[in-house]
């Protein structure tokens, strides 16, 4: 893969990382809506949506420097 390749990679992270935080944001205030009603089901998949959105969006850039240096290295 070629260095500009690489780089071009980066800027979509960001991208992605960015979107998913603002799902995550969405999906909190979401399982805060749904505390007063009285459906469990909603509050647990708003909750499992946040938390899943939150991990993807802080692990993938992590996982793509871990990438980007092993890369480097070679």
């Amino acid at each position: 893969m070629s260095n500009m390749e690489m780089f071009g990679m980066g800027g979509w992270t960001g991208i992605v990382s960015a979107l998913l935080f603002v799902a995550s944001f969405y999906f909190t205030l979401t399982f805060f809506e749904h505390l007063k009603s009285e459906d469990g089901r909603l509050r647990k998949q708003s909750k499992l949506a946040a938390v899943i959105c939150l991990a993807v969006a802080l692990l993938l850039p992590a996982i793509y420097q871990l990438y980007f240096v092993n890369e480097m290295m070679r």
